[in-house]
């Protein structure tokens, strides 16, 4: 069928500015590609992003460390609910690009959320 992989994944983000969550989002990218939804503008009080419209990017998959402008302003919390493989590169994505500790996770038959504290 197709060459990439689907993984769907969407992220909420409380605790931060819309900066901080563009950040998380651009961390995932080279994993999940672009979102379908990326956060608002300042003054909401959660922001969320949506992936999965098509197929992951190719390529080493990795995130990084993020750029200087990619940096956290503050600890935010993120949720992560997908299938259990999005989760889980996400998470690694996550935990290489920022310091990451988990709060909390559910995980059902064909997706499974997981709550992590993400620290600048």
């Amino acid at each position: 069928m197709t060459s990439g992989t689907h993984l769907a994944l969407t992220l909420t983000l409380t605790g931060g500015s819309a900066a901080d969550a563009r950040a998380v989002v651009h961390t995932l990218e080279p994993v999940f590609g672009s979102p379908d939804t990326l956060p608002g503008d300042d003054g909401a009080t959660v922001y969320t992003a949506t992936f999965g419209s098509g197929d992951a990017p190719s390529g080493d998959g990795g995130g990084g460390k993020p750029s200087a402008a990619d940096k956290l302003s503050t600890s935010v919390t993120v949720t992560l609910q997908g299938s259990p493989e999005a989760v889980r590169q996400a998470d690694e994505t996550l935990s290489a690009a920022f310091t990451v500790h988990e709060e909390g996770a559910a995980a059902g038959d064909q997706e499974q959320e997981r709550e992590l504290r993400l620290e600048p």
